[in-house]
């Protein structure tokens, strides 16, 4: 009878398969253990074996063509054997099995949900119906997706006013206040101090006293109960897998290098699980080739005795040579802590912008003689003091009003080149990275910059900033010259078209008027978005930059 060959599933990442090349032809008598063809996955081109034996009848994808996993690219029989219809069936009754299959669980499920929900409530019940006011996770920040609840500031019965904040919500950037904005009586309290809320899930019931809010809560969960008993169908497959995946362990290793033997993959791993040398192993198939029906079938020879009996020799050779080492006693240790609400945002947030944005990098070094003297008369009648970092991000703003491809962002069907400077200042806290913006920073000086970077970092370790403060940047600086880095690569801060990476002042030898002098080196990277930034723009926007460094009264004209 004929059967089908499916397109198998090579790896854990794999979605689908190309067909790099076909070993047998239409007519061609398989048996189990030949190779068929070749396959092409994400991870790289592999062998792919016949486990049935037959006449090959039909062949669907040609070569180089993609074809999704399980689907059909084969079909074997015997030889003149119809298979027309093995086809039709699987194109069509078997969707069509699976979505009846699927329709009886969605119909009992629907049933049992709508019986639990007229046994708890009777009918739809609103929060107007029962004269309850429902308190929801609030949306605190752009970025944020969950908060945890730091503090509730009110219990279950206490009275609350419109203008009370019922608790303190820890989101990925701070920890901003909850309102009440109802009058009445805490009836229920959905989340405990310390655990998360996703955005818009109920954390908080205010009404009248004595309210039952039974009825609404049911009506409310009766969603999330569907997805779990989903969830709940998938637990057999998975501890299936899990119970077959230690008979695949415990066997011996190969002793000898096999690596140039021809065997098939399949082959080289029962003879590792086996532990069988493929070099003594005589392969059945085409140019002496080893399959897999060549390792069951392999019977051991002398020859791993005669090495078994060389062995005592080279061992005592070995004690001779035996250093004596003393015993150190090691503890493996860790400590686990769970990911807070700013951590959770970097990781998804960076994790999006390298992933999706095609970053390149430029680099060039800066002569700052200038710049440090200048400095030193400009923090003599400064009412604040000015750092090298504050006269960066006025450089860097004066320059990208020359350069307006650099202050521009990609927005997918269109790039939008901003006409204002924001300029993202990347501080680090305590539990990760805040970015502050100055705004339109080439019209302010450096004074001015220098109090707000001041201001904005008091805030971001007090966690006292508020999404006004980090929203709306157009380009980011990021320094770690005071850690000592002479230059590093940032990641771009999304949806900025560009980062500069700022680097330690270093003295170094440097070439003047034809003299090896002492100098001093500070080295910026720019990190741009391909999409929107070419490499000879990165390159001019850091000329005009290392141009305005280098001669900073540029800065005050």
């Amino acid at each position: 009878m004929a059967e089908v060959v499916r397109m198998p599933k090579m790896s854990d990442t794999m979605t689908e398969g190309v067909i790099a090349k076909w070993h047998k032809k239409v007519g061609d008598k398989v048996n189990s253990g030949d190779l068929v063809a070749e396959i092409e996955t994400d991870k790289a081109t592999m062998d792919f074996e016949s486990y049935q034996e037959g006449t090959l009848l039909y062949i669907g994808p040609k070569e180089g063509e993609a074809v999704a996993i399980d689907a059909v690219i084969a079909v074997l029989g015997e030889e003149g054997e119809d298979y027309e219809a093995l086809l039709k069936d699987d194109g069509s009754a078997a969707p069509a099995k699976k979505e009846e299959e699927k329709a009886e669980p969605a119909k009992e499920e629907s049933s049992k949900e709508e019986s639990s929900n007229e046994e708890a409530t009777g009918s739809n019940v609103t929060a107007e119906d029962l004269g309850v006011t429902v308190i929801t996770m609030p949306l605190l920040s752009d970025t944020m997706t969950e908060g945890v609840i730091a503090q509730w500031n009110f219990k279950v019965g206490d009275t609350i006013k419109s203008d009370d904040a019922i608790a303190d919500v820890e989101t990925d950037k701070a920890t901003m206040e909850v309102t009440a904005y109802a009058d009445g009586t805490l009836l229920y309290v959905g989340v405990e101090a310390g655990q998360a809320a996703k955005v818009n899930d109920i954390i908080a019931i205010v009404g009248p006293a004595g309210t039952d809010v039974t009825p609404l809560l049911n009506q409310k969960s009766a969603a999330p109960a569907k997805g779990e008993a989903k969830k709940d169908d998938a637990k057999p497959a998975e501890e299936k897998a899990n119970a077959a995946a230690p008979a695949e362990s415990g066997s011996a290793p190969v002793a000898a290098d096999d690596s140039r033997v021809k065997a098939s993959p399949l082959a080289r791993k029962i003879a590792k699980d086996k532990g069988i040398d493929l070099n003594q192993v005589k392969g059945s198939a085409e140019n002496g080739r080893i399959v897999k029906k060549d390792v069951e079938n392999f019977v051991p020879s002398a020859a791993p005795a005669a090495a078994a009996a060389s062995a005592p020799a080279k061992s005592s050779d070995a004690e001779v040579k035996t250093i004596s080492l003393p015993t150190y006693i090691g503890e493996e240790r860790y400590t686990e802590k769970p990911v807070n609400q700013m951590r959770k945002t970097i990781a998804r947030r960076l994790g999006e912008s390298l992933f999706t944005a095609p970053h390149f990098y430029l680099t060039v070094s800066i002569d700052m003689d200038n710049a440090m003297s200048a400095r030193a008369q400009i923090n003599e009648v400064a009412p604040v003091k000015v750092s090298f970092n504050d006269m960066v991000i006025k450089a860097v703003a004066v320059a990208l009003k020359q350069h307006p491809n650099v202050n521009s962002s990609w927005l997918g069907d269109k790039i939008r080149y901003n006409e204002h400077t924001n300029i993202g200042v990347a501080m680090a806290v305590e539990d990760g990275l805040l970015v502050p913006v100055i705004r339109f920073a080439d019209g302010k000086s450096l004074s001015h910059i220098s109090a707000e970077v001041k201001d904005y970092a008091q805030k971001a370790k007090a966690k006292k900033l508020q999404p006004a403060d980090w929203e709306g940047s157009t380009f980011t600086v990021s320094n770690l010259g005071m850690f000592g880095i002479d230059e590093f690569t940032s990641i771009i801060n999304s949806p900025d078209g560009a980062i500069l990476s700022v680097g330690a002042i270093q003295q170094v030898p440097v070439v003047k008027n034809g003299a090896v002098v002492p100098g001093n080196i500070m080295k910026l990277t720019l990190g741009c978005d391909h999409r929107v930034v070419d490499g000879a723009t990165g390159a001019q926007f850091l000329q005009t930059l290392k141009g305005l460094l280098e001669a900073p009264i540029r800065l005050l004209a």
